[in-house]
């Protein structure tokens, strides 16, 4: 992705979006972190000799900050103004904090603490309004399974902490202590404190849904192969982007991006990109209930000596309540935001301001009211930020 995001930000340095007026939300920086091994510090970036794919994560949940740092192997809470509160860390593959206490005494006196707990690789996570801790992991070697019908290898759970940072259980795919998942790409919480967890296969997605106690309540399983088309003829291939689960109900939103074989100019054969949609599922059922079509992030390139616009698509960033759409695109000096609303042919264009040495690495969150937060890296340091695009749906009249 950085490589990726990279090549954009040069190829549409000169470049400009052609619909309508864009709104900057402004920025606020919060505090900056460290690279490094220690408790108040973030890794972010594997250590030499390491080929594995990690992923640093980020939740923001009431003001309150919680980074599940795969390569340090640790999660911590942090308030807004980047106060470590505590630390979930495996004491055999991390230093011990310094400057912490050990525990939390029954009375909760303490307020700033660590625990220990064997985690190996967390990776996704969420917070629920309890503020109790959902975080993907891998299992140990003992519980791995080679699921030859889906072609996956099994080897991830859901650990559930509670607020003090306290083991409480995992999750598995049957619900609590059941058998891993496939890779999980996604985990989120509802406002009634329920649990998705979408998981990726070569075959398409695997939806899990379970209420706050770790029962199963739904599966959905999303093929390739079962893709939904949009209205007329058939696009020549799809490609699933994104899929994630609404805070406020029982329904699945995915993005699939169409695509029609074309031949240019000098007869080569190409997929140029044909229509973008959000497809809208109500997993109570498995009905599509609604559709939102996405336009093209579109940009001026220059070639042969002539000006001609591309077109490319949105990636989508998450969904908040109401059934409003976030979206994004890189661009020179931040990312293009697009919102949209199921229902709705309103939509609002916003700028994201990120600088091109924190391109390093970043990850972002976006909150159920439409805050968005950032982990954004140099070379040197990690920032953490936010930006109130919860304002940009003040200007959206729904």
């Amino acid at each position: 992705m950085r490589k990726l995001f990279g090549f954009l930000l040069v190829f549409l340095a000169f470049s400009g979006c052609s619909r309508g007026r864009i709104s900057s939300v402004a920025r606020m920086d919060l505090f900056n972190l460290e690279i490094g091994p220690l408790e108040d510090q973030v890794s972010l970036f594997n250590q030499p000799g390491d080929s594995s794919s990690r992923r640093t994560s980020l939740a923001m949940r009431d003001g309150l900050f919680y980074i599940s740092d795969t390569s340090g192997g640790k999660i911590v809470r942090y308030s807004s103004y980047g106060d470590l509160l505590f630390v979930i860390y495996n004491e055999e593959t991390s230093p011990p904090p310094i400057a912490l206490g050990r525990g939390i005494d029954e009375e909760g006196m303490v307020t700033r603490w660590s625990v220990t707990y064997p985690l190996r690789e967390p990776g996704a996570i969420t917070v629920d309004s309890r503020k109790h801790i959902y975080t993907a992991d891998r299992a140990g070697d003992e519980r791995r399974i080679n699921d030859a019908e889906d072609g996956a290898l099994l080897d991830n759970v859901v650990l559930h902490f509670d607020d003090t940072g306290r083991f409480v259980n995992f999750l598995g795919q049957e619900g609590i202590g059941g058998k891993p998942f496939p890779r999980i790409t996604g985990i989120y919480a509802s406002q009634n404190d329920e649990i998705a967890v979408v998981c990726q296969l070569s075959a398409g997605w695997n939806i899990y849904w379970y209420n706050a106690e770790g029962t199963l309540l739904f599966l959905v399983h999303l093929r390739n192969d079962s893709i939904p088309q949009p209205s007329g003829s058939p696009a020549d291939y799809s490609s699933m982007d994104t899929v994630t689960a609404a805070p406020d109900e029982r329904k699945l939103f995915f993005k699939v991006d169409y695509y029609r074989n074309t031949v240019d100019e000098n007869n080569n054969s190409m997929a140029s990109p044909d229509s973008s949609v959000i497809w809208i599922m109500n997993i109570e059922n498995g009905s599509y209930e609604e559709s939102i079509n996405v336009p093209f992030f579109e940009y001026t390139a220059v070639e042969n000596d002539k000006k001609v616009t591309q077109k490319l698509p949105y990636a989508m960033l998450g969904v908040i309540r109401n059934s409003r759409v976030f979206l994004y695109f890189p661009v020179d000096g931040g990312y293009s935001l697009l919102v949209l609303t199921a229902g709705s042919k309103e939509q609002r264009l916003g700028f994201i301001q990120v600088r091109n040495d924190e391109l390093e690495y970043n990850t972002f969150n976006l909150s159920a009211e439409g805050i968005l937060s950032g982990l954004l890296a140099t070379e040197w340091d990690a920032r953490l930020v936010w930006w109130r695009t919860d304002r940009l749906l003040g200007e959206m009249n729904l």
